[in-house]
């Protein structure tokens, strides 16, 4: 079943990934007799205990009382969904893009990005979720053990950060895949656009509200925009096919106009959602808490569950890799439990 399946991924595009000639796994292992590496690697992300967390950790709004506000779980399967769509229509590989797009915001702590901020600022060295996201896969899952993933699922995990000012920045390195390059639009496609509808519902955007710019180029409602996204970079892709005539090696990319729009559509977000003054007070409770919690636990730490660390870590990144784990309500309850006094009366 295998051999099949890795034959059928010759009639993918000449710049595709394929499983058979990926770079391999840090130890080796006998391959699946039904499936691809790639496919491997998704059932092993999709089986983990910090996949099933994702459900409870927040995207942009914090602890929500609504039931329809967006999760990092319902963020990581929109974008694991667009990057599929895009894939498919460049022939490349979408088991690889599927693998990537789920594994690729598991690191990410409780609160969203303030949680990050939070992080970052206590560890000497610095922390970045998708840094963590690998950390999570390669070590901490399966006792300490990690998934033993392909290099090419690692690689575009790790690669998938964008800077604030655009989609494509070069900030943490270009995935050496075009799957791994497709996974970091799709990202970026996906919350851009279900932060906008989650920004409506809570009241702080009206759809109207938007750059005229990105109504009147990418369309006036929630399908018009990714449909608009998505097909713009399949069609400024698609030297990615191998249809086109020999050139320059084929890169995911917007148009110019589109690259431009959503570029600056994003910015907008950022002024009027991100770092607006009433979702900027709810996640700096938030930042609070975690570095609560990480003091506690570098004082505490007998505390830190050894399903989350390893046990010759100094205890500043034990803490920090037990409460980057946590999910948004149990840091909260933590916090009530160990006296952090912007943990009670939380909304949720």
């Amino acid at each position: 079943m295998r051999q099949r399946l890795e034959a059928d991924e010759a009639r993918l595009s000449p710049f595709a990934a394929r499983s058979c000639t990926s770079r391999g796994r840090r130890a080796a292992e006998e391959p699946s007799p039904l499936r691809t590496a790639y496919q491997r690697d998704r059932d092993r992300i999709l089986h983990t205990k910090a996949f099933r967390r994702l459900k409870h950790k927040t995207q942009v709004f914090i602890a929500p009382l609504q039931d329809h506000f967006v999760t990092r779980l319902t963020h990581t399967l929109e974008v694991a969904q667009v990057a599929r769509t895009i894939t498919r229509a460049l022939n490349l590989n979408e088991d690889l893009a599927e693998a990537a797009a789920l594994g690729h915001d598991i690191g990410h702590g409780p609160f969203g990005h303030a949680g990050e901020e939070a992080l970052a600022e206590c560890l000497p060295e610095g922390f970045r979720h998708n840094y963590q996201s690998v950390r999570v896969l390669d070590k901490l899952e399966n006792g300490g053990r990690g998934l033993n993933l392909t290099f090419e699922v690692l690689d575009a995990v790790e690669k998938s950060s964008k800077a604030r000012e655009d989609i494509f920045a070069e900030g943490w390195g270009v995935p050496a895949t075009l799957e791994g390059q497709v996974v970091k639009a799709a990202d970026a496609i996906a919350y851009v656009n279900h932060d906008i509808l989650d920004a409506i519902r809570a009241g702080l955007l009206r759809e109207s509200d938007l750059p005229g710019s990105a109504r009147r180029v990418l369309g006036r409602s929630h399908s018009e925009r990714l449909n608009a996204l998505i097909c713009d970079i399949v069609e400024a892709s698609w030297a990615a096919t191998g249809a086109a005539e020999a050139g320059e090696p084929p890169v995911i990319r917007f148009s110019q106009e589109v690259a431009a729009v959503a570029n600056e559509l994003r910015e907008f977000m950022f002024q009027r959602v991100y770092l607006y003054d009433a979702t900027r007070r709810e996640a700096e409770r938030g930042k609070l808490v975690v570095q609560f919690l990480f003091r506690y636990f570098v004082a505490n730490p007998k505390g830190i569950s050894p399903d989350f660390s390893l046990a010759g870590d100094p205890v500043e990144r034990r803490a920090a890799d037990f409460v980057s784990g946590m999910t948004d309500r149990y840091a909260i309850r933590l916090g009530q439990e160990f006296g952090c006094a912007e943990a009670f009366d939380w909304r949720a």
